[in-house]
């Protein structure tokens, strides 16, 4: 940085425009004479060089360069300049770095919306809903119950032999097999007895076995009509055997052509009480409804909040064909709140409708939106997936959940060589029978245990830092558009007796003895909602405005500043050195 003459005198006069050579020349210098000639090439270079270097450090913007390039100043002054210059690159680089983490590693925050959000903008949840009966309890002389049944198993699974009860249907036997599935399979035992008999056909079984439709779901109410419930509800294949959803997206919307649950909602669809869902409008949770759409859309919507604006329901059961053994103490119904284009997943996340109570469910939908702007970025980056950059092997749609369901029958498959009645398939999957029980149902928490292992051997490699976009093997990150519906509870006592014997009906209790009745109410709780929406948080324009600002705050750096060094040390030093050239000719 400090440059000084050595064997020759630099002509000043070449770093000076022509009006300074001529005042030099006014107090006496001598501009005709010439300096002694030294080799050509690289004396020509290097005193070019340091003219031009001198003239930078005397015209520059970037602070603290001037006094490096002054002939008077002393040695140690421009020590401590240089020092101080280079503690200021220093601070520069590390907070640009800093800058820059920041930049590739939080691109994207998510905060609330500007505006509110109205709940016809939103489809109406999905409601799914399961009978803990799962089978009729038969009178006693009538039929083999499970609880007979699975005592013989269980001493059969003591000896370890081929489970082969006397006096018994075939069709019995098959309804337990399937029951095996439905009822408690984490009780069933790895070393289970075999099952004599062929491969079973579990949708067909549990079509039998199914309590009747219109005698569980009494009546219905949806938007202020009174109706009967199949008008409103399908059924749908769960883990949990065979429930019944209002208002989602068919099977033939959800899964693809070459699954098992595709080719059975088109043999459904022949059916009259599926043929009221035919409408069907080009509704997507990224898009939402299209502007054309009207009241009544597919999946439904409400206009506004409160009881009156949602659906209504009396459910029922009867003490005579409750099966303790089955499902145990707790009886009842099952009720999951999901998106349309989500697959219902009833062992996960349910809320219980205990008999003899009134139910109401207040919806607050939480809901979370993308702007454009973030598009661009890589997947991992923004930390979610658009529609088109995640493809499914067996749903159209991708949500989270859909693709965690996806994993899990991949690793089911791999793990046990089939998978359960109820996962999505295609048509050559083998389903697993009475003796896979025990590996499937292990199977799940088996899958989280290597994702979390996976996850926490790539944090360990890197030194302990936590890794922001870690890709797990699944690769299930949340849906950029996704959409949950959080629920408030409450609950009454519902006495069906006591209301009965005041309304005088005595026909009631003939007509259903044993009747054990609820009732639920599910609603938009307001009918506004804020969203949240991810956008970029520090885009390229952020980060160049932050590099500037520290440049200027430390260096007083701009680019008109970068345009100074090459202008002086490209144009500047050609035209130096040309000068110099021609004074030597």
């Amino acid at each position: 940085m400090f440059l000084r003459e050595k064997g020759c005198e630099l002509d000043a006069s070449i770093a000076r425009p022509e009006s300074d050579l001529e005042s030099s020349n006014i107090a006496g210098i001598d501009l005709s004479s010439k300096p002694s000639r030294s080799p050509a090439g690289v004396s020509s270079i290097c005193k070019s060089f340091v003219i031009t270097y001198h003239d930078y450090c005397s015209h520059t913007s970037i602070h603290g360069v001037q006094y490096l390039g002054e002939h008077p100043r002393p040695i140690r002054e421009k020590v401590f300049w240089l020092c101080v210059f280079v503690a200021s690159i220093y601070c520069c680089s590390t907070l640009i770095n800093n800058a820059y983490t920041k930049w590739t590693e939080t691109p994207v925050i998510v905060s609330f919306a500007e505006k509110s959000t109205p709940v016809w903008n939103i489809p109406f949840p999905a409601v799914t809903i399961c009978s803990e009966t799962k089978r009729i309890l038969k009178p006693k002389g009538n039929g083999t119950s499970y609880r007979s049944l699975y005592n013989q198993f269980n001493e059969y699974m003591q000896q370890s032999r081929i489970f082969k009860p006397e006096n018994i249907t075939p069709g019995e036997l098959e309804e337990f097999r399937t029951l095996l599935h439905v009822c408690n399979s984490q009780i069933v035992d790895q070393d289970m007895p075999l099952i004599a008999g062929d491969d079973l056909d579990y949708l067909n079984v549990l079509e039998r076995m199914l309590p009747p439709f219109e005698r569980y779901f009494f009546y219905c109410r949806w938007l202020s009509r009174f109706n009967e419930c199949d008008k409103f509800f399908t059924k749908t294949l769960t883990e949990e055997g065979i429930c019944y959803t209002f208002n989602g997206l068919r099977p033939t919307d959800i899964y693809r052509e070459d699954t098992y649950q595709y080719h059975i909602e088109k043999n459904m669809e022949k059916d009259a009480w599926n043929s009221t869902r035919a409408k069907h409008l080009p509704w997507s949770l990224e898009t939402g409804y299209p502007p054309t759409s009207d009241v009544d859309t597919y999946p439904a919507r409400v206009l506004s909040a409160g009881a009156r604006s949602g659906i209504f329901m009396a459910l029922q059961s009867f003490k005579q064909e409750v099966d303790y053994a089955c499902r145990g103490p707790v009886q009842g119904f099952k009720v999951i709140l999901h998106a349309p284009d989500d697959v219902p997943q009833v062992s996960k996340q349910f809320v219980r409708i205990p008999m003899g109570k009134e139910v109401l469910i207040a919806v607050k939908p939480s809901m979370i939106t993308t702007s454009s702007g973030i598009a661009e970025y890589d997947p991992l980056r923004r930390q979610c997936f658009l529609s088109h950059e995640r493809s499914l092997r067996f749903f159209k749609v991708y949500t989270e959940s859909n693709c965690q369901l996806e994993c899990l029958v991949n690793f089911t498959l791999t793990r046990c060589g089939c998978v359960k009645f109820s996962m999505p398939r295609d048509l050559n999957m083998p389903v697993c029978g009475e003796d896979k029980i025990y590996c499937y149902d292990r199977a799940e928490r088996e899958l989280l245990v290597r994702e979390f292992q996976r996850v926490r051997a790539l944090n360990m490699a890197s030194d302990g830092d936590m890794l922001r976009g870690v890709e797990t093997a699944c690769n299930c990150m949340p849906a950029c558009t996704s959409l949950a519906y959080n629920t408030e509870i409450s609950q009454a006592n519902f006495d069906l007796d006591e209301m009965l014997a005041a309304e005088g009906d005595t026909e009631f209790m003939q007509e259903y003895p044993g009747s054990q009745m609820s009732r639920l109410s599910i609603y938009f709780k307001q009918s506004q909602f804020i969203t949240s929406k991810r956008s970029e948080l520090y885009g390229i324009t952020d980060f160049l405005a932050n590099c500037g600002g520290i440049f200027g705050l430390f260096m007083g750096f701009s680019i008109l500043s970068m345009v100074e060094v090459w202008y002086h040390f490209t144009l500047r030093f050609w035209s130096n050195w040309k000068h110099l050239a021609r004074e030597r000719t």
